[in-house]
């Protein structure tokens, strides 16, 4: 008698999308288990496209937190960014749409109106502990199924790590048979300077008012790892001198501030001290730069 065959292994990319602050990045970071994407209550904080790695017995999920589609400014960056978002769609073997179990909006549905048709979308209905009551879950879902076919429409809670097996579990089988394309132990495609970067421009959101965080990037500058300790420096560009005032603070108190919280979250990531030098530069016009954009990525 021939032996069952076992099932194949099964790897693919999937898109976590949604509009602004519906806990996209917290969604991913609690899959992979690490920090690896930055959140703020701000929306439109990611800029760049990051893959978390989730390997399991028999499959391997890579995550993809895309930007925000950009509507706040209209610039090159922008521009790039939106392209970021409708490639990584097209790319994608499979969709998570992020809603809040809250409420709907216009805004969810623009997103929707925005998917492939021909790729498999699995709904997270997230912040489900924020509910008053968990009888209007029902409802929730039942609302949000008349407004596309989906694989399924899972409950989550990404703060509290609710619902997340679940998810894994009705995304799996939507994966291609494919041997893994990462290490068992990979958590991101993204390396420790990337990282730096965005653990920075993190901060920037957090501790600044709402205009001049969409205003700066951050450039690393070098970065040297010797033993241990990781020798950094950095240069935060902005449009204008007056948002270098901002930034940099009574004293250079707010820029202390920001350096000191990004290099705590750098040591608890990279396992090791971090030697943090941070400067503020006024490059005016830095957003439609073409050449400046590609070296930080975009």
């Amino acid at each position: 008698m021939a032996e069952p065959k076992s099932a194949p292994f099964r790897c693919g990319h999937i898109a976590i999308v949604g509009r602004p602050s519906v806990g996209k990045s917290t969604l991913l970071n609690a899959l992979v288990g690490d920090r690896i994407s930055i959140t703020s209550r701000k929306p439109q904080t990611t800029r760049h496209r990051i893959t978390g790695v989730v390997t399991e017995p028999g499959v391997q999920f890579l995550f993809v937190d895309t930007p925000g589609f950009q509507t706040r400014h209209r610039s090159l960056l922008n521009d790039r960014l939106n392209r970021k978002v409708t490639d990584g769609l097209a790319s994608a073997d499979a969709i998570v749409f992020v809603a809040e179990s809250t409420r709907l909006t216009a805004a969810d549905r623009a997103v929707l109106a925005l998917l492939p048709p021909r790729v498999p979308v699995v709904a997270a209905l997230n912040k489900i502990d924020m509910l008053d009551d968990r009888d209007t879950l029902l409802p929730a879902i039942a609302a949000l199924a008349t407004l596309r076919e989906f694989a399924a429409i899972v409950p989550v809670s990404a703060e509290r790590g609710i619902g997340l097996d679940r998810l894994k579990e009705a995304l799996a089988g939507l994966l291609p048979a494919s041997k893994p394309l990462y290490p068992e132990d990979a958590l991101t495609d993204r390396d420790e300077r990337f990282l730096a970067a965005e653990f920075i421009r993190e901060k920037l959101f957090r501790q600044v008012g709402d205009e001049v965080p969409y205003a700066a990037a951050v450039v690393i500058e070098s970065f040297e790892h010797a033993g241990a300790l990781r020798r950094i420096r950095a240069t935060i560009l902005v449009d204008k001198p007056g948002q270098r005032a901002i930034l940099v603070g009574d004293g250079g108190a707010r820029m202390k501030a920001i350096a000191s919280a990004a290099r705590a979250d750098m040591e608890r990531g990279f396992g090791g001290h971090v030697y943090l030098e941070v400067w503020v530069r006024v490059k005016p016009g830095w957003a439609r730069s073409d050449a400046l954009l590609t070296r930080l990525g975009y």
